[in-house]
């Protein structure tokens, strides 16, 4: 059974920096895309970024481009999401999912989706 546990949010202030981890167990975690998705309080769950198990490629909303940068230790069995620049738009709780790909469906998030880890909190401290 494939299982996926966020770590690494907490407070932080607007311009400040976090590194997500998601880490796998199970079920040949290694041959998922996984996903980077968040949920803002009153706010639809939405993608954030994927790193495709394929060729590698990544791929970011534009909301974080050139801020968020995704990333993965094979070896680890994790996959990272480094944070930069943080917004108070950002606070969310951040999710990690193994996908099949990261081929994206715009009105429904679970698309294409093996299994969700429970999510990580990140929070504006100003």
């Amino acid at each position: 059974q494939l299982q996926l546990v966020e770590s690494g949010g907490g407070l932080v202030q607007p311009g400040g920096s976090l590194r997500l981890s998601c880490k796998g167990s199970g079920d040949r975690f290694n041959d998922y895309s996984i996903g980077w998705f968040r949920q803002a309080p009153g706010k639809e769950r939405e993608g954030v970024s994927c790193f495709s198990r394929r060729d590698g490629s990544t791929d970011y909303a534009d909301s974080v481009k050139g801020r968020f940068t995704i990333s993965r230790d094979r070896s680890k069995n994790t996959v990272f999401l480094q944070l930069n620049s943080l917004e108070p738009e950002d606070t969310a709780v951040y999710y990690c999912a193994a996908k099949y790909s990261c081929v994206t469906e715009p009105t429904n998030v679970d698309f294409g989706v093996r299994t969700w880890g429970k999510g990580t909190r990140v929070t504006d401290s100003s």
